[in-house]
């Protein structure tokens, strides 16, 4: 995640990340996959740039096929015992990294 706060907390932010992928007439309202997070600490500085780690491979749900619709979800879980940054997070982006199985992957 590329996040910052408005805040001078150096505390913990978690982002969270979860899929889901469907095909032609599934249902869109069902549950996303298991969550991977990234739990990143605020540089102390209003509005700097904070760069999370990349979390661990994310499984999408829904059986993911040839020409899918996959939907994401991105929150921060500030429930989390280790969330400790006090001020707001704001998402700027995410970089998604994803593995192709054939070289004609579009």
């Amino acid at each position: 995640p590329f996040w910052t706060s408005a805040g001078t907390d150096t505390g913990d932010c978690i982002w969270a990340l979860e899929g889901y992928a469907a095909s032609n007439a599934d249902p869109i309202n069902t549950a996303f996959g298991t969550e991977q997070t990234s739990t990143d600490s605020h540089s102390g500085t209003a509005n700097d740039l904070d760069v999370g780690p990349t979390s661990s491979a994310i499984t999408i749900a829904g059986t993911p096929a040839d020409e899918d619709q996959v939907f994401f979800q991105i929150y921060r879980d500030a429930n989390a015992g280790g969330d400790t940054l006090t001020g707001d997070a704001k998402l700027l982006g995410i970089k998604l990294y994803f593995t192709t199985d054939a070289a004609n992957d579009v």
